[in-house]
Protein backbone atom coordinates (compact mmCIF):
# COMPACT_ATOMS: atom_id res chain seq x y z
CA UNK A 1 0.00 0.00 0.00
CA UNK A 2 1.13 3.35 -0.88
CA UNK A 3 0.05 6.95 1.11
CA UNK A 4 -3.27 6.75 -1.24
CA UNK A 5 -4.23 3.60 0.13
CA UNK A 6 -3.14 5.05 3.33
CA UNK A 7 -5.74 8.26 3.15
CA UNK A 8 -8.43 6.16 1.58
CA UNK A 9 -8.32 4.02 5.01
CA UNK A 10 -8.23 0.64 3.19
CA UNK A 11 -5.87 -0.54 5.58
CA UNK A 12 -8.94 -0.43 7.97
CA UNK A 13 -9.83 -4.15 7.00
CA UNK A 14 -6.93 -5.49 8.42
CA UNK A 15 -8.88 -5.34 12.16
CA UNK A 16 -12.16 -5.91 11.67
CA UNK A 17 -13.54 -9.08 13.05
CA UNK A 18 -16.71 -10.91 11.75
CA UNK A 19 -18.57 -10.83 15.01
CA UNK A 20 -18.64 -6.53 15.01
CA UNK A 21 -20.61 -4.13 13.17
CA UNK A 22 -18.40 -1.28 11.75
CA UNK A 23 -19.24 2.04 10.71
CA UNK A 24 -17.15 5.06 9.83
CA UNK A 25 -17.64 8.34 11.02
CA UNK A 26 -16.73 11.80 9.71
CA UNK A 27 -16.50 15.16 10.57
CA UNK A 28 -14.07 17.34 9.51
CA UNK A 29 -10.42 16.20 10.30
CA UNK A 30 -11.86 13.21 12.29
CA UNK A 31 -12.51 10.01 10.36
CA UNK A 32 -13.06 7.16 12.77
CA UNK A 33 -13.85 3.38 12.20
CA UNK A 34 -15.35 2.12 15.19
CA UNK A 35 -16.88 -1.53 15.76
CA UNK A 36 -19.57 -3.23 18.41
CA UNK A 37 -21.04 -6.14 19.07
CA UNK A 38 -24.31 -6.72 16.90
CA UNK A 39 -26.29 -6.77 19.44
CA UNK A 40 -25.55 -3.14 20.55
CA UNK A 41 -25.32 -1.66 16.87
CA UNK A 42 -28.43 0.51 16.29
CA UNK A 43 -29.02 3.96 13.98
CA UNK A 44 -29.05 5.76 17.94
CA UNK A 45 -25.87 4.60 18.94
CA UNK A 46 -24.58 6.20 15.76
CA UNK A 47 -26.22 9.55 16.04
CA UNK A 48 -24.54 9.43 19.54
CA UNK A 49 -21.26 8.89 18.19
CA UNK A 50 -21.75 11.60 16.07
CA UNK A 51 -23.06 13.87 18.52
CA UNK A 52 -19.96 12.97 21.41
CA UNK A 53 -17.52 13.36 18.86
CA UNK A 54 -18.88 17.10 17.74
CA UNK A 55 -18.68 17.80 21.48
CA UNK A 56 -15.12 16.71 21.45
CA UNK A 57 -14.14 18.77 19.03
CA UNK A 58 -15.36 21.47 19.66
CA UNK A 59 -13.94 21.47 23.26
CA UNK A 60 -10.91 21.62 21.20
CA UNK A 61 -11.97 23.99 18.75
CA UNK A 62 -12.91 26.54 21.27
CA UNK A 63 -9.69 26.28 23.36
CA UNK A 64 -7.50 26.55 19.90
CA UNK A 65 -9.04 29.44 19.57
CA UNK A 66 -8.14 30.60 22.97
CA UNK A 67 -4.30 29.37 22.43
CA UNK A 68 -3.55 29.21 19.13
CA UNK A 69 -0.06 27.34 20.16
CA UNK A 70 -1.64 24.57 21.38
CA UNK A 71 -2.42 23.24 17.71
CA UNK A 72 1.07 24.09 16.56
CA UNK A 73 3.33 23.61 19.20
CA UNK A 74 5.89 20.56 18.67
CA UNK A 75 6.78 20.81 22.71
CA UNK A 76 4.91 20.40 25.90
CA UNK A 77 2.69 23.70 26.64
CA UNK A 78 1.27 24.65 29.96
CA UNK A 79 -2.52 25.36 29.58
CA UNK A 80 -3.90 28.47 30.57
CA UNK A 81 -6.77 28.09 33.49
CA UNK A 82 -9.85 26.32 32.83
CA UNK A 83 -8.49 24.57 29.74
CA UNK A 84 -11.36 21.74 29.01
CA UNK A 85 -10.76 18.15 30.09
CA UNK A 86 -9.75 16.87 26.75
CA UNK A 87 -7.17 19.57 26.69
CA UNK A 88 -5.61 18.67 29.97
CA UNK A 89 -5.39 14.88 28.74
CA UNK A 90 -3.67 15.85 25.84
CA UNK A 91 -1.07 17.97 27.37
CA UNK A 92 -0.29 15.54 30.01
CA UNK A 93 0.21 12.50 27.32
CA UNK A 94 2.63 15.10 25.39
CA UNK A 95 4.71 16.13 28.76
CA UNK A 96 5.79 12.35 29.25
CA UNK A 97 6.50 11.68 25.67
CA UNK A 98 8.33 15.30 25.03
CA UNK A 99 6.41 16.54 22.18
CA UNK A 100 3.58 18.46 21.52
CA UNK A 101 -0.29 18.71 22.72
CA UNK A 102 -1.27 17.45 18.98
CA UNK A 103 0.34 14.59 18.88
CA UNK A 104 -2.02 13.07 21.16
CA UNK A 105 -5.40 14.34 19.58
CA UNK A 106 -6.26 10.90 17.93
CA UNK A 107 -5.59 8.83 21.05
CA UNK A 108 -8.04 11.17 23.61
CA UNK A 109 -10.09 10.87 20.94
CA UNK A 110 -10.74 7.25 20.62
CA UNK A 111 -10.23 7.27 24.71
CA UNK A 112 -12.79 9.65 25.37
CA UNK A 113 -15.64 8.29 22.60
CA UNK A 114 -14.56 4.63 23.80
CA UNK A 115 -15.24 4.96 27.29
CA UNK A 116 -18.91 6.42 26.58
CA UNK A 117 -19.44 4.04 24.33
CA UNK A 118 -17.99 0.84 26.47
CA UNK A 119 -20.69 1.68 28.92
CA UNK A 120 -23.36 0.54 26.59
CA UNK A 121 -21.55 -1.81 24.20
CA UNK A 122 -20.47 -5.60 25.43
CA UNK A 123 -17.58 -4.56 22.38
CA UNK A 124 -15.82 -1.68 21.33
CA UNK A 125 -13.17 -0.82 19.12
CA UNK A 126 -12.34 2.64 17.69
CA UNK A 127 -9.58 3.52 15.09
CA UNK A 128 -8.48 7.27 14.30
CA UNK A 129 -5.84 7.69 12.18
CA UNK A 130 -3.84 4.23 13.39
CA UNK A 131 -4.77 5.09 17.05
CA UNK A 132 -7.33 2.64 18.77
CA UNK A 133 -9.13 1.65 22.16
CA UNK A 134 -10.30 -1.41 22.11
CA UNK A 135 -12.91 -2.97 24.91
CA UNK A 136 -13.50 -6.72 24.34
CA UNK A 137 -14.47 -9.99 26.16
CA UNK A 138 -12.55 -11.95 23.90
CA UNK A 139 -9.50 -12.29 22.06
CA UNK A 140 -8.45 -9.88 19.16
CA UNK A 141 -5.63 -9.58 16.58
CA UNK A 142 -4.65 -6.17 15.84
CA UNK A 143 -2.96 -6.13 12.40
CA UNK A 144 0.04 -3.88 11.89
CA UNK A 145 0.08 -2.04 8.47
CA UNK A 146 3.77 -0.61 8.00
CA UNK A 147 3.72 0.73 4.54
CA UNK A 148 6.59 -0.63 2.32
CA UNK A 149 8.53 -3.44 4.78
CA UNK A 150 7.44 -6.40 4.08
CA UNK A 151 6.20 -7.40 7.46
CA UNK A 152 3.46 -5.10 6.23
CA UNK A 153 -0.32 -7.07 6.75
CA UNK A 154 1.41 -9.91 8.06
CA UNK A 155 2.24 -9.48 11.25
CA UNK A 156 -0.54 -8.83 14.21
CA UNK A 157 -0.40 -8.32 17.90
CA UNK A 158 -2.18 -10.52 19.90
CA UNK A 159 -4.60 -8.35 22.64
CA UNK A 160 -6.57 -10.69 25.63
CA UNK A 161 -9.69 -9.41 26.93
CA UNK A 162 -8.39 -8.83 30.78
CA UNK A 163 -5.83 -6.49 29.18
CA UNK A 164 -8.43 -4.01 27.93
CA UNK A 165 -9.97 -1.66 27.75
CA UNK A 166 -6.28 -1.04 25.95
CA UNK A 167 -4.66 2.03 23.73
CA UNK A 168 -2.87 0.25 20.46
CA UNK A 169 -1.21 3.26 18.94
CA UNK A 170 0.97 3.48 15.80
CA UNK A 171 3.21 6.04 14.45
CA UNK A 172 4.76 6.05 10.96
CA UNK A 173 7.24 8.24 9.00
CA UNK A 174 6.41 6.61 5.78
CA UNK A 175 2.97 6.00 5.47
CA UNK A 176 -0.17 8.42 5.90
CA UNK A 177 -0.58 12.34 6.53
CA UNK A 178 0.65 12.96 9.85
CA UNK A 179 3.91 14.88 10.84
CA UNK A 180 7.00 12.84 11.92
CA UNK A 181 10.74 13.59 11.95
CA UNK A 182 11.64 9.57 11.82
CA UNK A 183 11.36 7.58 8.71
CA UNK A 184 10.33 4.07 10.88
CA UNK A 185 7.76 2.29 8.72
CA UNK A 186 5.75 1.95 11.58
CA UNK A 187 6.34 2.17 15.72
CA UNK A 188 2.72 0.14 17.48
CA UNK A 189 2.79 1.51 21.86
CA UNK A 190 0.40 -0.17 24.10
CA UNK A 191 -0.88 0.87 26.92
CA UNK A 192 -3.97 1.59 29.20
CA UNK A 193 -4.11 5.44 28.51
CA UNK A 194 -4.37 5.93 24.54
CA UNK A 195 -3.23 9.60 24.42
CA UNK A 196 -0.27 8.51 25.92
CA UNK A 197 0.03 5.51 23.96
CA UNK A 198 -0.68 7.98 20.80
CA UNK A 199 2.32 10.69 22.24
CA UNK A 200 4.49 8.37 23.14
CA UNK A 201 4.40 6.12 19.45
CA UNK A 202 4.83 9.85 18.03
CA UNK A 203 8.05 10.41 20.07
CA UNK A 204 9.64 7.25 19.50
CA UNK A 205 8.85 6.68 15.57
CA UNK A 206 10.74 10.38 15.65
CA UNK A 207 13.80 8.32 17.16
CA UNK A 208 13.85 6.18 13.50
CA UNK A 209 15.76 7.40 10.76
CA UNK A 210 17.79 4.00 9.72
CA UNK A 211 17.35 0.21 10.84
CA UNK A 212 20.21 0.81 13.77
CA UNK A 213 17.78 3.07 15.55
CA UNK A 214 15.24 0.79 16.18
CA UNK A 215 16.75 0.25 19.40
CA UNK A 216 16.47 3.83 20.66
CA UNK A 217 12.96 3.79 20.08
CA UNK A 218 12.89 0.39 22.29
CA UNK A 219 14.75 2.59 25.40
CA UNK A 220 12.90 5.45 24.81
CA UNK A 221 9.57 3.23 25.41
CA UNK A 222 11.04 1.56 28.28
CA UNK A 223 11.51 4.59 30.54
CA UNK A 224 8.06 5.72 30.44
CA UNK A 225 6.04 3.28 33.27
CA UNK A 226 2.39 3.75 31.89
CA UNK A 227 4.51 1.87 28.51
CA UNK A 228 3.14 -1.89 28.47
CA UNK A 229 4.91 -2.96 25.30
CA UNK A 230 6.41 -1.16 22.01
CA UNK A 231 6.88 -3.01 18.33
CA UNK A 232 9.33 -0.83 16.26
CA UNK A 233 9.59 -2.13 12.62
CA UNK A 234 12.12 -0.45 9.60
CA UNK A 235 12.46 -1.96 6.49
CA UNK A 236 12.78 -5.89 7.00
CA UNK A 237 14.09 -5.34 10.68
CA UNK A 238 11.75 -5.42 13.77
CA UNK A 239 12.21 -4.69 17.40
CA UNK A 240 9.93 -5.60 20.37
CA UNK A 241 10.06 -5.12 23.82
CA UNK A 242 7.24 -5.60 27.39
CA UNK A 243 4.13 -7.04 27.17
CA UNK A 244 3.11 -7.41 23.25
CA UNK A 245 2.36 -11.43 21.63
CA UNK A 246 3.27 -10.67 17.85
CA UNK A 247 1.80 -13.26 15.96
CA UNK A 248 1.26 -14.29 12.34
CA UNK A 249 -0.97 -13.49 9.70
CA UNK A 250 -0.04 -15.67 6.82
CA UNK A 251 -1.60 -18.89 6.25
CA UNK A 252 -4.57 -18.13 8.11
Amino acid sequence: MNKDNYVNRTYRSLHQAGDMHYFNLRIKQSDLAIGVDRESYSDSLVALCRQELIGLRGQLEDYINLQPEFLTSLVPLKLLPGAPELAGQMAKAAAVAGVGPMAAVAGTISHALGEKLSTGCRECIIENGGDIYLHSHRERRVAVFAGPSPFSNKIAIRVCPEETPLGICTSSGTVGPSLSFGKADAVVIKAQDVALADAVATAAANLVKIEDDLIKAIEFAQNIKEVAGILAIKNDKLAAWGEIEIISLTGR
